[in-house]
């Protein structure tokens, strides 16, 4: 239809004969489509070609921004068809399938789908824009369909380039002893489509890899800014071939398949251009129907080191940087699994990182190498365990040493001790906020006396999701509700509640990126009384925020107003 509308738009004097010539000549030599080249040059807008193509063939306009499909209703349509013709599936009512298209003169497409789903097909018009927008929603982007087309083909063509070759693994030395499994893991599109899901997860700024069987299905999702996202739904026969490969990549035994392993992949590639060396955290634990594997994404060039753009309001950053400049004492970072700690740790010690400093780290695992800092690997199933790890350190001359959990007694017996013998001790506990931290150490059997003379600071942390700013908007909130989430009536009055209204730049979910809220508790002569008199951690909250401290809730409420992040983030992750 290219031609046609070109001419068309100019019959309705929306567009010159000398702008059609124009833009057939970028069409030609960039490819694409004529309507979206016409959008591009700014000749036309994309809802007065939807609106134009509407009244022209006297087909329905639709607005697909508000639309929420039913994934059954996209289902009915595969991926690569959605993709190829350019349309997506909005309802099914009784025989009836409606289709969103940008042409809807396109009879081969609809003759297919009518063919292909058994409904008959009724278009309706929707800007081009949009739809390719609702297309990556609902099936992913074109990288996630070449991911499924991988699949698709026929396991006996062998006639697939090696996946990605700017791609290569770094092997170990040690030679992997594999058995039959093999020879299907290591076919042309296993190893091509495991490749791609890699790089992909990459370039869509994912923080792990779920791979996934179940009894009828086999899915792989990616967690992007905390939440997860499904990009494909492989073959179920191809489940043992692909999680073969992965465990080959890890060096684990692809044999064993009734206990849990972990391993780790090391890959350098070249995206954007630019060369990049990636670690891959992987865990594969035994489920009723398959083995489901979760790697965990480590890319140095994610990690945030500069302590001023990681959330902290200035007070709570004044504290947390006068505490890790002293000397001794001990400093704790609590949270959930996957909440920053490591980022809040890191970015610590890389402003202690100095010549004159010698500084030691147990971790498991260790995420990211730091140039002048001695890291150690945990390995617990050889006897290297934090506590043994630290009882070393100790005899290795450190001045600061940084524990990567304390998990028992023993590890947080040592930690105090070091602490208070002249050594500034960095660990992480998980707890649900910074007073309770003190009453889990006493719980682990750490008599208050010590942990009063050795914590000098407690960080409390969470993660949030920032607000896209290319589509952030003003909405309205009831005063009422503003005040009962914790806000004061003056900040409730004046304060203009953004929200993301959803783009391409996001995915259309309304957030990109995250951000931390920080609770940070000093502990000072009062509190250090309360927990030699074993207050509970209520006693020691309330006084803590009498003495300044900003709560979780409260750093959340700080990032609403300056519009940094949204009311239902900072709800979902903190409590009054």
């Amino acid at each position: 239809m290219s031609k046609k509308l070109g001419e068309l738009l100019v019959k309705a004097s929306l567009l010159t004969q000398e702008q059609l010539d124009e833009a057939v000549n970028v069409q030609s030599q960039e490819g694409g489509r004529l309507g979206g080249t016409l959008i591009k040059l700014g000749f036309v807008k994309d809802d007065q070609v939807t609106q134009f193509l509407s009244k022209q063939y006297g087909v329905p306009a639709i607005n697909l921004s508000n639309l929420q499909i039913e994934t059954t209703v996209v289902k009915l349509v595969p991926s690569d068809v959605a993709h190829k013709y350019h349309v997506l599936p909005i309802s099914r009512q009784g025989a009836t399938l409606t289709l969103a298209m940008i042409d809807p003169t396109n009879v081969f497409a609809m003759d297919d789908i009518k063919f292909m789903t058994g409904y008959n097909v009724e278009p309706v018009v929707a800007s081009e824009m949009a739809l390719q927008e609702a297309i990556n929603q609902y099936y992913g982007s074109g990288s996630s369909i070449e991911l499924q087309k991988v699949f698709e083909m026929q396991m006996e063509a062998q006639e697939f380039e090696d996946a990605d070759s700017e791609m290569e693994v770094i092997e170990d030395e040690d030679e992997i002893d594999v058995n039959s499994l093999q020879d299907s893991s290591e076919q042309a599109p296993v190893v091509k489509l495991v490749n791609i899901m890699l790089t992909d997860a990459v370039r869509k700024g994912a923080s792990d890899i779920h791979v996934e069987p179940y009894e009828k299905e086999f899915r792989v999702r990616y967690r992007i800014d905390g939440l997860l996202y499904e990009q494909m739904t492989p073959p179920l026969k191809m489940r043992d071939a692909i999680i073969s490969r992965i465990k080959i990549l890890a060096h684990l035994d692809i044999a064993e398949k009734r206990l849990p392993q972990d391993g780790r992949i090391k890959l350098k590639m070249s995206l954007d251009g630019k060369r990049k060396e990636l670690d891959y955290r992987v865990s594969v634990l035994p489920t009723l129907f398959g083995e489901k594997v979760v790697m965990r994404l480590l890319d140095s060039d994610n990690l945030m080191l500069d302590m001023t753009k990681l959330g902290f309001e200035k007070h709570s950053l004044d504290i947390f940087t006068t505490a890790i400049d002293k000397p001794w004492g001990m400093c704790l970072v609590t949270g959930p699994t996957g909440s920053g700690k490591t980022n809040t740790l890191y970015s610590a010690i890389q402003r202690l990182n100095t010549p004159g400093t010698n500084i030691m780290t147990a971790e498991d695992p260790v995420e990211f190498n730091m140039a002048g800092i001695n890291q150690v690997q945990v390995r617990e199933n050889i006897g290297l365990s934090f506590a043994s790890a630290l009882r070393s350190f100790l005899r290795q001359d450190p001045n600061i040493v940084l524990v990567g959990e304390i998990r028992d007694f023993e590890t947080a017996e040592i930690a105090i001790k070091a602490s208070l013998t002249g050594h500034l001790v960095l660990s992480t506990l998980h707890t649900n906020d910074a007073p309770s931290t003190v009453n889990r150490l006493m719980n682990m059997g750490i008599e208050p006396f010590l942990v009063a003379t050795s914590v000098h600071c407690i960080v409390a942390q969470r993660l949030t999701r920032r607000i896209c700013k290319e589509c952030k908007n003003t909405i309205d909130i009831p005063v009422q509700a503003l005040i009962d989430i914790g806000m004061t009536p003056q900040e409730a009055e004046s304060v203009q509640i953004q929200e993301g209204r959803g783009c391409a730049v996001c995915n259309n979910t309304g957030s990109k990126g995250r951000v931390g809220l920080y609770e940070v508790m000093e502990i000072g002569d009062e509190l250090r009384e309360l927990i030699l008199t074993g207050a509970n951690s209520l006693e020691l909250r309330e006084t803590a925020v009498e003495n300044g401290m900003i709560t979780l809730r409260r750093s959340g409420l700080f990032k609403i107003i300056e519009g940094i992040s949204s009311i239902e983030e900072v709800v979902k992750e903190t409590v009054l």
